[in-house]
């Protein structure tokens, strides 16, 4: 069901119950895509389409990720020059990793990088590792924070993003989450900016192909698996004015980034066509950007939380070991 277009705040609109309400709903549906557009000038909500449907966040759980690391390096908890452990559990993690050893160490700086740019799910477990003690309590207080924010929908089972049929959010929670992230920890945000990351003797470019190609975009997050689709958090500032773009369920990265190109350009294309009439100005500006073509073509089947479908085997990692 399509959630539709809004120019409500977002607070305003929850409260109202405007919005289609998650609910107890627990599982994704076989569907994938969904997308919502934020002004952070405003708070409103520019575009929306399936904006509270569960979906598998895949990599985008590393914004949460950061958010706590964030958190914890602000309060003095953890350095910025801090050698993190990586423990046997952490070396063990699926691609996209760094292929930490066990017993070897990383800096906190370089966690930040590795998983801005490379997605690195063994460094994922080094930070959940370092602030929860285990990844399964990091991930309980991941969803304390969530909820803590008013992501109400969002639930958290590891730190990386790899496939866990309960591991779910909706658009607007995402949104929700790139906006602390703007507002809590704006020293920190830069990060999200860098283009690539060497380590050893490998360089890693950022998966976040918008970044220095569609004006404005400084930022932050790409996820992909089998389940989830190709997804991304993207935000950008033209003359002083920031927005926030959600996707799930690409069936390619460029499709994707195409798309959230798309809304990126809508927005700013609305904001110049004056006040009169915002709730048609809205529909009009984004009447024309349609969901991606086979929009889940990259996703695995998934229903009621269960892969169906012959030989049915969820890919791990994002989306550094398939591109287009």
């Amino acid at each position: 069901m399509s959630v539709g277009f809004s120019t409500f705040s977002i607070k305003a609109a929850l409260a109202a119950g405007t919005f289609l309400a998650f609910g107890t709903v627990s599982t994704a549906s076989a569907e994938k895509y969904a997308s919502i557009v934020i002004d952070l000038e405003t708070d409103q909500v520019l575009h929306a389409r399936h904006a509270d449907a569960p979906r598998y966040p895949a990599s985008l759980t590393k914004a949460m990720t950061l958010y706590m690391l964030f958190d914890a390096m602000k309060s003095g908890e953890v350095k910025l020059y801090e050698r993190l452990p990586v423990s046997r559990a952490a070396a063990s993690q699926p691609p996209s990793s760094l292929r930490l050893r066990a017993g070897s160490t990383i800096t906190t700086k370089d966690a930040i990088n590795a998983l801005i740019t490379k997605s690195a799910n063994d460094v994922a477990v080094v930070v959940a590792e370092r602030l929860g003690g285990t990844e399964q309590r990091f991930a309980t207080l991941m969803t304390a924070k969530a909820t803590a924010m008013g992501m109400e929908s969002t639930t958290f089972k590891n730190a990386s993003g790899l496939p866990n049929s309960q591991q779910l959010s909706t658009a607007r929670d995402m949104s929700i989450l790139a906006e602390r992230l703007l507002e809590d920890h704006a020293d920190y945000y830069g990060y999200f900016a860098n283009t690539k990351f060497s380590w050893g003797r490998a360089n890693y470019k950022n998966h976040n192909k918008l970044i220095g190609r569609v004006v404005g975009v400084d930022g932050i997050k790409t996820g992909y698996t089998r389940a989830s689709g190709f997804n991304l958090m993207a935000s950008a500032k033209r003359r002083g004015r920031r927005v926030v773009a959600i996707m799930f369920g690409g069936s390619t990265a460029r499709s994707r980034d195409q798309h959230v190109s798309d809304l990126i350009e809508a927005a700013y294309k609305s904001f110049e066509q004056g006040d009169e009439a915002p709730e048609l100005r809205m529909r009009m500006t984004f009447s024309d950007i349609q969901p991606p073509v086979d929009p889940d073509g990259a996703a695995m089947p998934v229903l009621n939380g269960r892969i169906f479908g012959a030989n049915a085997v969820v890919a791990e990692g994002d989306e550094g070991s398939k591109q287009d």
